[in-house]
């Protein structure tokens, strides 16, 4: 069977969490499936033939932006006329996928978080998200909700039935600190806060990082893509004085970003937008006690075992009293959560499933 994922900037990962979910598919599908993953040769910059058994088609078109509906149409509609089944990720097919009628029964279709709530779009780009979203949930023959509340909210906007597949965690590994390590980042020389995001507005990074300037003593590293937009710049320019806050720039050597997350004394977690996000299941996998934003999606992904927080103020008092909660037994709850439930080898089990019926 001819299986063609789309939607995502491509593999190996670099950017986000449907690239993290193509790559462990691949992984572990790639024997039971022919598999092509549909690339941006704009956006990738080692453009390979295949990956993991699978192929890999490029498109000479950026996936991000307005040229990412163009992108992600252009390749829908290739992978409809060449492949058996088709998952597609995100929205940016939902203005060509009327025209496709016909080849419904091949698309499932996971559309992660709600991306029309998303503060970074402005209000006419958020209608036109929801219109997108909209075509591709009737003109699919599978919409998978990756999280309870994006399950809810399926069943309660288009009144359909979405089976529930979450993320895995369990790529992240518990390294030790070398001398090697101390030296070039000198935080990880005591207690200090970490978090891994894409920077942009409803990952409520300046609302993290306003909280933690307000203790010096507390230092936290945030790892993101800082300068792909303005947003990112103006907080790097605007909080790089503080001696406390290391704002990296993202690390895709996994080795060291496990060396800096799994040592952490706490994990920040600020999404907002819904869904489950790979970087939480990671997280909660190494056992961290987590800090999340309260936006209803990160509380059903913890089981409402983490410390939840709305906003500056909160987050400010949380990190006054840290010492007052159990971090260990916080920690340890997550991690018994996520070696149930965010194991790959068993969410890509779940995806052959709906992909054999």
């Amino acid at each position: 069977m001819k299986i063609a994922i789309v939607g995502i900037q491509g593999i190996p990962n670099n950017y986000g969490g449907f690239e993290t979910l193509t790559e462990y598919l691949v992984k572990y599908l790639s024997r039971d499936f022919e598999i092509t993953v549909y690339c941006s040769s704009k956006d990738i910059k080692t453009k390979q033939t295949t990956w993991n058994g699978a192929k890999l088609e490029y498109i000479p078109i950026s996936s991000h932006g307005a040229q990412g509906i163009i992108y992600d149409s252009i390749a829908l509609c290739r992978a409809c006329f060449s492949n058996d089944k088709i998952l597609f990720l995100g929205f940016g097919g939902g203005f060509v996928i009327p025209l496709l009628k016909k080849f419904k029964p091949k698309i499932i279709l996971n559309f992660g978080g709600l991306d029309w709530k998303r503060d970074k779009w402005s209000a006419s780009a958020q209608r036109m998200i929801k219109i997108a979203e909209r075509n591709l949930v009737k003109n699919s023959s599978v919409v998978i909700a990756d999280n309870i509340g994006i399950q809810q909210y399926i069943k309660q906007e288009y009144q359909i039935d979405a089976p529930l597949i979450a993320y895995g965690g369990d790529q992240a590994k518990h390294l030790p600190v070398t001398d090697g390590m101390k030296e070039r980042y000198p935080f990880l020389n005591s207690r200090y806060a970490f978090s891994v995001a894409r920077i942009q507005p409803d990952n409520n990074i300046e609302m993290m990082l306003e909280a933690f300037s307000r203790f010096p003593g507390f230092p936290f590293v945030i790892v993101g893509n800082w300068n792909v937009s303005a947003f990112g710049r103006s907080l790097r320019n605007k909080y790089a004085g503080q001696k406390n806050l290391f704002l990296l720039d993202a690390i895709y050597d996994r080795e060291i970003l496990d060396v800096l997350r799994s040592n952490c004394a706490v994990y920040l977690h600020g999404h907002s937008a819904g869904g489950t996000n790979p970087s939480l299941c990671e997280a909660m996998y190494l056992g961290l006690p987590v800090i999340a934003y309260a936006s209803g999606y990160n509380e059903y992904t913890t089981q409402n075992d983490a410390i939840y927080f709305k906003d500056k103020d909160t987050l400010a008092a949380i990190i006054d009293q840290i010492d007052s909660f159990n971090l260990k037994m916080i920690g340890e709850k997550l991690e018994k959560t996520a070696r149930e439930y965010y194991r790959w080898s068993e969410i890509a089990l779940k995806y052959k499933r709906i992909i054999l019926k």
